[in-house]
């Protein structure tokens, strides 16, 4: 297929926890349909010209959410768009609406054995600075994977294959419900 033929597509939204790898096939599925790829953290810490720890650190979490909501609905107002969101962003219903009823949301569901695997060294993750991040991250998902599954059309797991791989797997999700 050529990318002209996915124009007619919406934009894509990538939800899921810490080391889903929502930044990375994000990427790759921008690149195979020839879109823009967005990083909502990424386009905060760019407006802010903070880092996510020192925005979390200076207004707390609350602060840090409000900001995210008004970055989530920016980017979701944008056309030809592959957005990759906070891990946290579908804690506040208003991002969930914006990206339920803007886009095709996608959850990268990923276990936390593999969540902790990815995230263990990254100083860049504040709730993931407590002494037993594999605990935080258990009680993170037990909050968060019921709404992720609530805001996704498709759920894709991240588990096997590598970024590129679930980038085609879920261009070929989309393609065949949605083109067909």
């Amino acid at each position: 297929m050529q990318s002209n033929e996915f124009e007619s597509l919406p934009n894509i939204y990538l939800v899921g926890p810490m080391g889903a790898g929502k930044t990375t096939v994000g990427r790759h599925l921008a690149d195979l349909l020839n879109r823009e790829f967005l990083d909502s953290d990424h386009e905060i810490e760019r407006k802010t010209g903070a880092t996510i720890p020192w925005i979390f650190e200076k207004e707390g979490e609350q602060g840090f959410r409000t900001r995210e909501s008004l970055v989530i609905n920016e980017l979701t107002n944008k056309k030809n768009l592959v957005l990759a969101t906070g891990g946290g962003a579908v804690t506040q219903t208003v991002n969930r609406e914006y990206l339920k009823h803007r886009g095709i949301v996608i959850y990268l569901y990923t276990p936390v054995e593999i969540q902790l695997q990815r995230t263990y060294r990254d100083k860049n993750r504040p709730l993931l600075q407590v002494e037993n991040p594999e605990q935080k991250l258990k009680d993170l998902l037990a909050i968060r994977d019921p709404l992720y599954r609530d805001v996704a059309h498709y759920i894709i797991e991240t588990n096997q294959g590598a970024a590129r791989d679930l980038a085609q797997k879920i261009l070929q999700v989309i393609v065949s419900q949605v083109l067909n």
